[in-house]
């Protein structure tokens, strides 16, 4: 299993474009194969940044999963709203390891 987890930010004005957008992308991630959780999280101290998890079966399952369309439009779709300061973080899971 593999864990990715982190930040990203957008513009406080830009938040009500993105929302929709967000939902578009966690909704289609879902349906793909290998993945067990993706979701966005606003932080409530900072409402410009979101937090980030996911859960993949293998780095397979995630590397394919950068290359689906929706994932290649959000890559675009962001950007325009002023996407900014991405931290990333892959963990690889053992057997009965949990995050």
């Amino acid at each position: 299993m593999i864990a990715v987890i982190g930040t990203f930010r957008f513009p406080v004005e830009a938040l009500d474009q993105v929302r929709p957008l967000m939902r578009e992308v966690i909704e289609a991630t879902h349906a793909e194969a290998g993945c067990h959780a993706y979701s966005y999280a606003q932080d409530l101290g900072d409402p410009g940044l979101f937090h980030v998890t996911e859960i993949w079966e293998s780095r397979e399952a995630l590397a394919a999963h950068f290359k689906t369309p929706h994932m290649r439009e959000w890559a675009a779709r962001r950007e325009k709203a002023g996407f900014s300061d991405r931290r990333i973080a892959l963990h690889e899971l053992g057997p009965g390891e949990a995050i």
